[in-house]
């Protein structure tokens, strides 16, 4: 059957239809905002996947250029590989939905959004988180939803539910939302160093705002959803499982989780584990056995951890709740690079570069909608010797790609404007060694790479990475947590900011959900922290560097009239060309007139700057030149005193004595001073070397106009220094030099 509900969110109409398309699929269902429409699809495999214990859950997000009216570029003209826009929003609609399957589900899930339209202020991610969650509804899989995502924004000091795009490209505060009735499940956005306590008001304002779209996901799955499956494994085994294995190895895992050092306990629980496999599985048993026995010692671990944690108030590595590691800050340590900092905090470090470049170097983003230009970029590699592993390199994961895109948010809008710091900067972090939070650990070490760069960043940004174990009422929430407490934990909560607020921030959860009091204790003890890593890298480096690298390009900018633009480019770019081979310089134009100018050093900076202004500079009347003598006549000869502007020296303005021939003078290619003496509305120019020399002893000037009537031929008689002669013979057409 074919259903359709609407939706006020922010003042516009959700449409959530089903029945209507992809009717072979568990669930499908549309959701459409203005001209924006995605279809979203969920489908369940028939049978559990085996010898797995994770839930494999996949969700993909597509955008199809079709939906905007455009045809893919390249030489296929399909659709290639997800960029990262899609890349990240398929990560968004994977953690709010992961946690709401049931333990020891295994069957395979397949959720794709797939954009259908898309309107030019309406981004079709939350669109596509609602519809994942009602298709889910409407399956067969048993998902504990429903959830609803929304995109909430700070506009003038006001919360708005579903902005535009132009109103979140304005806004402080910009979150995506996710929650389902009772708790919040999902938060990821940015901030423009907004204080605690207006995330949390924001948080709360999505969450009632997500209420409606409940309840049309309800009423969906009462009309026409799919019944339910009926696990037919329950936990029960592992557990029993768990409690033997407790019985015998519990107290050499409770002693092996004490180790402080990452690799010493990894090796420690990784003993216990052959043991217990050792005592509980025979050779002639079958895998299921085997797997059996491995998810009740995970069980039993995760228990231990969780134990040790609440009833002893013993951290893993024997910190309390709220103690950061150990933190060593280091800059300036690559030579070469323009700015390097190796941040190391506990058995987490992070080697961090700072590239600056020209806008040449500007990252081009074929989006959906648009072509775009992106001046701030941060790379986040992984490479698997961080955690004492072996594996195949290759192009970066959604993991990578999430974690760097989160550390750009962070600190992007600390970047200086284009107008007072025309680079394009790129950050890269190698992550040289992982236990916990290296995200966070990338965008302490990029903000002092920036500072070491020279880049003067508008505040220093640190990151901390929060963590929570909850059972019941009793919660623990742990500041800086280590790879085990994030795996065991219930929680991931990256918060990042200045001293003055937050900028950016990422929570994941991995039960059904938190209250709003546990957020804000989060939020509260993330600030703390935050404040304390802040206080060690200031102690590094305190402010940016004064100079940049003498590596980094050297750059200016300066503004020309937009209609000079022209004359700096020259018929088919010569003249900038020229500039460029000239000096070695790069000179970018902007639409509005904004030069940018890049050299290696001062000197072909200076020489660029002054043939830049030379192109685009108009003649002053008074002022004295150097010019070149570009034509001779018998009248006089044509003097080039900018790039594009010739002026006329008149014989009679040649010397102080008479003049009778210009070549006794002059010949074509000579550097001449001159003086411009008469700029004509038409936008002639008359010259006087004469006026640039000193005037002889006894030497009086002319009546006005009388020194050129003196000295002209019967030949040439125009009164004002310029020719009529050939005027004349061609019928009053001027056949003068167009440049003239």
């Amino acid at each position: 059957m074919t259903l359709c509900r609407e939706v006020n969110l922010g003042g516009k109409r959700i449409i959530i239809e089903t029945g209507k398309l992809a009717r072979q699929a568990g669930g499908a269902v549309t959701v459409r905002c203005d001209d924006t429409i995605v279809l979203v699809t969920a489908v369940m495999s028939k049978k559990p996947r085996e010898g797995v214990d994770f839930l494999p859950l996949s969700c993909d997000y597509i955008e199809k250029t079709f939906a905007a009216g455009k045809i893919p570029g390249g030489f296929f003209k399909r659709e290639g590989r997800p960029s990262e826009h899609e890349v990240l929003t398929s990560r968004f609609i994977d953690r709010p939905i992961r946690p709401l399957f049931p333990e020891n589900f295994h069957y395979e899930i397949q959720v794709i959004a797939t954009v259908l339209s898309a309107g030019p202020e309406t981004e079709p991610d939350t669109l596509a988180m609602i519809g994942a969650s009602a298709a889910l509804m409407l399956s067969d899989a048993p998902f504990m939803g429903p959830i609803g995502g929304v995109r909430v924004a700070r506009v003038n000091g006001e919360l708005k539910c579903n902005p535009s795009l132009s109103e979140t490209d304005i806004s402080d505060i910009e979150l995506i939302v996710a929650a389902t009735r009772d708790a919040v499940v999902m938060v990821e956005g940015e901030a423009n160093e907004v204080p605690e306590k207006d995330i949390l008001a924001a948080i709360q304002f999505a969450h009632r705002a997500i209420l409606p779209l409940l309840d049309v996901q309800e009423e969906f799955q009462k009309a026409c959803g799919k019944p339910k499956i009926v696990l037919s494994n329950t936990p029960s085994d592992s557990s029993r499982m768990a409690e033997e294995i407790c019985q015998k190895f519990g107290r050499d895992l409770e002693q092996a989780l004490r180790i402080p050092e990452k690799q010493k306990r990894s090796h420690s629980v990784g003993q216990v584990k052959e043991s217990v496999l050792a005592a509980f599985v025979a050779a002639e048993d079958e895998a299921s056995k085997k797997a059996l026995v491995e998810s009740g010692f995970e069980e039993l671990h995760y228990n231990a951890m969780r134990k040790m944690v609440l009833e002893e108030r013993h951290r893993v590595d024997g910190r309390g709740y709220e103690d950061v590691r150990s933190i060593s800050c280091e800059v300036g340590i690559l030579p070469r690079a323009h700015g390097s900092a190796l941040f190391t905090r506990g058995e987490t470090q992070a080697l961090v570069t700072t590239t600056l470049g020209t806008g040449e170097d500007e990252q081009i983003i074929d989006a959906l909608l648009e072509e775009k230009t992106k001046r701030f970029m941060l790379h986040y590699n992984f490479p698997p010797f961080s955690v004492g592993e072996v594996k195949r390199l290759g192009s970066p994961g959604r993991r990578e790609i999430g974690h760097g895109n989160l550390a750009e948010r962070s600190l992007k809008r600390m970047i200086p404007s284009e107008e007072s710091f025309p680079y394009t900067v790129r950050i890269v972090s190698e992550i040289l060694e992982s236990n916990g939070s290296s995200s966070m650990a990338t965008v302490c070490g990029a903000t002092l790479s920036l500072m070491d760069a020279g880049v003067r960043i508008q505040d220093p940004v640190a990151g901390i990475a929060m963590g929570l174990v909850k059972e019941g009422n009793r919660v623990a929430i742990l500041s800086d947590i280590l790879g085990d407490e994030d795996h065991l934990g219930d929680m991931d909560f990256k918060v990042a900011g200045t001293s003055k607020g937050v900028t950016a921030l990422q929570m994941d959860i991995k039960i059904a959900g938190i209250s709003e009091e546990i957020l804000s204790q989060a939020l509260d003890q993330a600030r703390r922290g935050r404040l304390h890593i802040l206080g060690k890298m200031i102690q590094a480096i305190a402010l940016p560097k004064p100079e940049l690298s003498p590596y980094a390009p050297r750059m200016t900018m300066i503004k020309i009239p937009k209609d000079m633009i022209g004359a700096l480019i020259g018929t088919g770019g010569k003249n900038i060309r020229g500039i460029i081979e000239e000096t070695g310089a790069k000179v970018d134009v902007e639409d509005d007139g904004s030069v940018k100018i890049f050299a290696i050093n001062e000197e072909a900076m200076r020489k660029a700057v002054e043939k830049v202004e030379a192109s685009t500079a108009v003649p002053e009347l008074g002022k004295i030149y150097t010019g070149k003598v570009a034509k001779i006549t018998d009248f006089g000869a044509f003097v080039t005193i900018l790039p594009n502007t010739d002026g006329l020296l008149h014989i009679s303005q040649i010397d102080y004595q008479r003049v009778n021939r210009v070549e006794d003078v002059l010949k074509e290619g000579d550097e001449v001073q001159v003086k411009v003496i008469r700029i004509e509305p038409s936008g002639k120019v008359a010259l006087s070397r004469r006026d640039t020399m000193p005037a002889p002893e006894g030497w009086t000037p002319p009546p006005e106009g009388e020194g050129q009537r003196r000295d002209r031929g019967p030949r040439d008689r125009d009164r004002g220094g310029f020719r009529d002669r050939d005027r004349r013979a061609s019928g009053g057409r001027d056949r003068r030099p167009s440049r003239f």
